[in-house]
């Protein structure tokens, strides 16, 4: 997918050429414009069609909630307030933004806000296309696209990749290329690639955003890509231990072992 084209608003010129910057390091996004006030937003985003429009809330003369209602609905980008108020959050939501997120801005956080309108795009060109069948079909556009929106939103949607903090960069791995991921303490370590990539945070939390049809926990601090596994070896105590593309070995232990016999039995 081609990246979100965006532009960044906000009126103090550090904090705006700080976002933009950070926003250079994130392939999802490329910004297009800064501007330094709400009429300048509306200028650019009149100008440019931005897919996606990072919007300060405090600002002189036109604030972003101020932008917003100005704004076409044919015209609408996709939009993340970024302000240094959390009081804000539930206005920004009723006019429909995509996230909200706090000064000073973690990286994580933004990155896991740039994963959200991605997903919103994503979604809305969907409908776009699933419109332009319902035309030629003869059905109502109106209720195709709810249909198709429905049926999205009963469908989980698992990210294709993990970002990754390492000090002050950010690695992107692809989830495809994963083939297990082990605890360590307080951190994962991602085996990824020929890589090992480390990071922060819980085995529960981890494995709640992966697909399980897809990664399968083999112990309780290991978890394995069924598409990695090349071939699993029984032993007497209940226990398999599985090979991976590589040659990798990672030991299944007994409370676990159904899953994998299950998948062995298709």
């Amino acid at each position: 997918m081609n990246p979100l084209k965006a532009i960044v608003v906000d009126d103090e010129s550090l904090a705006r050429r700080g976002l933009a910057l950070r926003l250079e390091k994130n392939p999802q996004v490329e910004v297009i414009a800064e501007c330094a006030n709400g009429r300048e937003a509306l200028q650019a985003i009149s100008a440019h069609s931005p897919d996606l429009v990072f919007l300060d809330i405090q600002m002189p003369g036109m604030d972003g909630f101020d932008v917003v209602c100005e704004l076409q609905s044919d015209a609408m980008p996709l939009i993340i307030f970024v302000t240094a108020f959390d009081r804000y959050a539930i206005d920004a939501f009723k006019v429909h933004a995509v996230d909200y997120v706090l000064k000073p801005i973690d990286d994580e956080r933004l990155a896991e806000a740039i994963d959200h309108a991605v997903e919103r795009h994503t979604l809305q060109c969907l409908v776009s296309k699933e419109d332009l069948i319902a035309l030629v079909s003869g059905r109502d556009e109106a209720s195709a696209a709810k249909e198709l929106v429905a049926r999205d939103a009963s469908q989980p949607h698992w990210p294709e990749r993990l970002t990754i903090k390492d000090g002050t960069q950010f690695q992107f791995v692809k989830i495809a290329d994963i083939q297990w991921i082990d605890a360590a303490g307080d951190y994962m370590c991602v085996h990824a690639d020929g890589k090992t990539h480390i990071m922060r945070t819980t085995m529960k939390r981890l494995e709640s955003s992966l697909n399980p049809e897809i990664f399968i926990r083999v112990h309780r601090s290991s978890m394995v890509n069924a598409n990695s596994i090349v071939s699993a070896a029984s032993h007497l105590n209940g226990e398999y231990v599985l090979t991976l593309k590589g040659g990798a070995q990672l030991k299944v232990s007994r409370s676990y072992s159904d899953r994998i016999k299950s998948l062995l039995a298709t």
